[in-house]
């Protein structure tokens, strides 16, 4: 017994004092994996109140934050027990980076991903042109853009041939210009077209009061003169709009007798003598 409690008190210490320092660990890492519970559900109410971020963020930054703040807490707890967490972070720094480099081109997809959905230079059905392509957007992920022709071709892009080209939004601002070109004869009124094409416009609903649309002699060509038109329209009316007004100017170009004229050239003759 007395060899116990001498035993005892020769241990007493040094329970005492890891056992703080295991007490101590333990109310780190119960701290931190509440706090990245708590973090994880402030983003994710932060994403349902946002208008600014896609919905296919949500889940990769609630883990990602969670993930980081589980991550410093267990390098607290290895600090804790004296472990050189120094050393640890450039290991991990090392295999990082190795794996950065064998993922370059996945990597550099997600990264045109977030960038795709952070900033939106354009939404699920929108009509883009990304490069020399053209179609509607379907589909917005992490690793490819997803689209389909107006021929209802289906397209699969990688995000960084995405992100890395010009993109046309043609959905994006609310009214869009439609520009078109009629040509009338050198025989034919100008101001008379010119104010057939006025009552054309006027007579559209679809055609916008403002910006006033324009309606003026744009070139003298080798075989007509060219009378530009540009009303102004919402942005989902530009082709019904530009189909219906091209027909009925040329309904009104007939029933007034303005000609649109064919292609010509005049031919000399000159008689050589022998």
């Amino acid at each position: 017994m007395d060899q116990f409690n001498t035993l005892s008190e020769d241990l007493m210490p040094y329970f005492v004092e890891y056992g703080i320092e295991v007490i101590g660990a333990i109310t780190i890492l119960i701290i931190g994996l509440v706090l990245s519970k708590w973090l994880g559900r402030r983003v994710e109410r932060y994403f349902e109140h946002s208008d600014r971020f896609n919905e296919t963020l949500e889940p990769l930054f609630v883990k990602a934050v969670r993930i980081l703040v589980i991550a410093v807490t267990i390098l607290a707890v290895l600090n804790k027990f004296g472990v050189e967490t120094a050393s640890l972070i450039a290991v991990l720094g090392t295999i990082g980076l190795a794996i950065g480099l064998a993922l370059q081109g996945t990597l550099s997809n997600i990264a045109s991903g977030i960038m795709l959905l952070v900033l939106r230079p354009f939404d699920i059905g929108d009509t883009v042109d990304i490069g020399n392509t053209s179609g509607v957007v379907d589909e917005i992920g992490l690793f490819v853009t997803e689209m389909h022709t107006f021929d209802n071709i289906a397209i699969t892009m990688p995000n960084s041939k995405v992100w890395g080209n010009e993109i046309k939004n043609y959905t994006k601002n609310a009214k869009r210009r439609v520009d078109m070109e009629f040509g009338i004869s050198y025989d034919d009124d100008m101001d008379k077209a010119m104010r057939i094409i006025h009552e054309v416009l006027n007579a559209d609903e679809r055609v916008m009061a403002e910006p006033e649309p324009l309606v003026a002699i744009s070139n003298l060509g080798d075989n007509a003169v060219t009378i530009r038109v540009r009303p102004w329209t919402e942005a989902a009316n530009v082709w019904p709009l530009r189909y219906e007004i091209t027909k009925r100017i040329k309904e009104r170009f007939d029933e007034e007798d303005v000609t649109f004229p064919y292609p010509q050239r005049d031919v000399h003759l000159f008689q050589q003598s022998s």
